[in-house]
């Protein structure tokens, strides 16, 4: 290869040389090539045909190149113009000056320039010979490139660099190029011009290819933009789809985060809900559709609303996941969801829950000892087929829990159980508000903005109140065994009560009325044992009845004639809400709530 004065000895170099050097001298004319001498006649057969050739016939034949069969003899009138052209007679210069490619030679551990192609002095502009590749070639400078010259210089080895971007300059546009850097030998290849280049010796150089990418990574960033829309649309639809207040109940403190996948990882499908329930209780949801993307969160979201009505049924744990798990189904029977619903009781100071194949529930007591709420655990929600049951686990004042998703604990390189054995220990010092532990666990699972997967926390606490904040909350609670003297004894038994806590007459009037409509329904509609309890909190009045009948009342429109029918009509009248569900035990409860005013 030769480039002004210089020849980089590449594959096929050696044999270019040799037929370069038959050539005639400048000045010297041409002489053309000999052609092949034409065997004499040869002797023909008896029937006119030739005889077979001898081997003294074949001595002036084109031997075959490169292993290939041979061609015949030219002819006397075939001249060598007429022979196929081989690559060893193309020229390299004039090959890499019509490539599109940007191509650049140096040599020498300066990095003297050799060469560069037309493509190369159209984006860069003429770059001198001779100079060094700081001087002449300042772009690769700016490339980064010159440090990897020198690696290849040194190691003998080929390197590349991916799509770096070149300034448009003059062009319309910047363009972007990955560039390779091969080792080669660079030999003279004459006098030279001027003596402090000359140079005898072979010397050790470096060929820089310059490939445009700049449509590929056009592409790669309009996809990448694409995808960051699609994530974004998720992301928004997601949070949308939250809750962007958590319902505060009277008796638990809870808070609870939500932080999608890195900007790598579509978004999941992974939700939490809080439902204040009347009579004090409490619903905590959290779940996890599989998949990803804006399908994964529309799936949740119908799921999500799903739990709220269902919720508003005041049905057991397990039955709210048994209707879920039709409903995931008809949604879209690709889709499945895991799912744990969880129902707080502050007077039985119990967390009764239903697992639809999510995670354990993590309880930690008092003395700060954390443990694993056990099973059981169905299958997620959608596969169809099974029988939830509830379970349940102590959660009475200076208790805490956590519910969360996956996210949170699964690891590509580890078990899970390892995650949740991880979560207890972090969960076992993480001390404050529920807000302030939920991101202490973050922080403890190193969970970071570029995490592969939606991460979901709920933490509820229920506080051990003292002092002034326990002089809010108190529990009456009498046993009423039916007969005539029930409905008066109930009457007496709230009237002091509501005037120990120090009501005002009004408040005070409408919960003796209140409790004494609900026991008369109890006393007429349902069977012993009955039981009225009285709960005040910080915020709300709550009066309870329940019995050993599981029919629940309703509703209804007395007419003028009825004697009965009323009961429920007033309680409703008269209370912020009301309700009534079954109990675990067999029966019902039936209750109504009172708002206190804020002072």
């Amino acid at each position: 290869m030769i480039f002004t004065r210089w020849s980089a000895k590449l594959p096929g170099t050696q044999r270019r040389a040799a037929a370069r050097s038959d050539r005639p001298a400048p000045g010297t004319p041409a002489v053309p090539p000999t052609a092949a001498p034409v065997p004499p006649a040869e002797p023909a057969t008896a029937d006119g045909t030739p005889s077979a050739p001898t081997a003294a016939t074949t001595t002036g034949s084109v031997p075959a190149a490169r292993a290939e069969h041979a061609d015949p003899a030219p002819s006397q009138d075939r001249t060598p113009a007429t022979l196929p052209p081989t690559v060893d007679a193309l020229s390299v210069h004039d090959i890499l000056g019509t490539i599109p490619a940007l191509v650049a030679v140096v040599y020498g551990p300066e990095h003297r320039l050799a060469y560069v192609n037309g493509a190369y002095a159209s984006v860069f502009g003429p770059r001198p010979a001779g100079r060094t590749a700081r001087e002449a070639l300042p772009e690769l400078d700016a490339l980064g490139l010159l440090p990897l010259m020198d690696q290849v210089l040194r190691s003998g080895k080929p390197r590349t660099v991916k799509s770096r971007k070149v300034p448009g300059g003059d062009r319309t546009r910047d363009g972007y190029y990955t560039f390779t850097c091969t080792p080669i030998e660079v030999a003279a290849s004459g006098p030279a011009p001027d003596p402090e280049v000359a140079c005898v010796a072979p010397h050790k150089g470096v060929l820089v290819f310059g490939a445009e990418v700049t449509d590929q990574i056009e592409s790669a960033e309009r996809l990448r933009a694409s995808e960051a829309r699609q994530r974004e649309a998720a992301v928004t639809l997601q949070r949308s789809l939250l809750p962007q207040e958590l319902e505060q109940p009277d008796d638990l403190c809870v808070a609870a985060t939500y932080q999608p996948g890195g900007t790598d990882a579509a978004v999941g499908g992974d939700w939490y809900d809080v439902i204040t329930l009347g009579a004090g209780r409490t619903a905590l949801v959290i779940g996890d559709v599989m998949g990803r993307g804006v399908r994964a969160a529309a799936v949740m979201g119908q799921l999500r609303t799903a739990v709220r009505a269902y919720a508003r049924l005041d049905l057991p744990p397990h039955e709210v996941l048994q209707l879920l798990d039709g409903l995931a189904a008809e949604i879209d029977a690709s889709q499945i969801a895991t799912c744990v619903y969880a129902v707080h009781d502050p007077n039985e100071g119990r967390l009764v829950y239903a697992s639809a194949g999510h995670l354990p529930i993590l309880v930690r007591d008092p003395d700060g000892t954390v443990h694993r709420a056990a099973e059981p655990t169905g299958p997620p929600l959608g596969t169809g087929g099974w029988l939830h049951t509830s379970g349940s686990v102590p959660l009475g004042p200076g208790s805490s829990a956590v519910l969360y998703t996956d996210g949170l604990v699964e690891r590509r390189d580890k078990d899970i159980d390892h995650g949740v054995e991880a979560l207890e220990r972090a969960f076992a010092g993480a001390a404050g508000a529920p807000d302030i532990v939920c991101d202490r666990l973050l922080r403890a699972l190193g969970i970071t903005a570029t995490h592969d997967d939606d991460v979901a926390i709920l933490v509820l606490q229920h506080p051990a109140r003292t002092g002034h904040d326990a002089e809010l909350f108190h529990n009456a609670a009498l046993e009423l065994h039916g007969g005539t003297e029930a409905a008066p004894r109930a009457r007496a038994f709230a009237s002091g009560v509501l005037a120990s806590w120090r009501f005002s007459p009004e408040l005070h009037d409408l919960g003796v009325l209140a409790a004494s409509e609900l026991v008369a329904n109890s006393l007429q509609h349902g069977t012993p044992p009955m039981r009225l309890r009285l709960r005040r909190t910080d915020r709300r009045l709550i009066v309870e009845v329940t019995d050993g009948d599981d029919h629940l009342p309703r509703r209804r429109r007395a007419e003028p004639a009825d004697e009965a029918g009323r009961g429920i009509s007033i309680v409703a009248t008269i209370a912020s809400s009301w309700g009534s569900r079954r109990t675990p035990g067999g029966g019902k409860a039936v209750w109504c709530e009172f708002a206190l005013p804020r002072g």
